[in-house]
């Protein structure tokens, strides 16, 4: 129990600096936090085996986007992929354009 509330600690402060480093300046601050939200919704339903790592085929499933970078974020070649690597690249590509 205090390994999956220290996770869910852990996503809500990410999103925070998530959605705080994605948001232009004077952005929508709520469709921020709805996309955030909807990114993690979709991580939990992807990880079908709930150890917060996302492997290539979980990502084919739930995430298609998601797997057509995942090597990408896989920088380290690990053969699996978290949510915070994803926020990451999220973000490169957000600032990339």
């Amino acid at each position: 129990m205090k390994k999956l509330l220290a996770a869910v600690l852990l996503c809500c402060a990410s999103t925070v600096t998530f959605a705080q480093a994605v948001a232009p300046q004077g952005g929508n601050p709520q469709r921020m936090e709805r996309m955030v939200q909807q990114l993690q919704t979709r991580f939990a339903t992807a990880n079908t085996t709930h150890d917060r790592k996302l492997t290539k085929d979980q990502a084919a499933a739930g995430m298609p986007m998601v797997a057509k970078h995942f090597d990408e974020i896989d920088a380290q070649k690990a053969g699996y992929i978290t949510l915070p690597q994803i926020e990451a690249f999220v973000q490169e590509r957000a600032a990339a354009h």
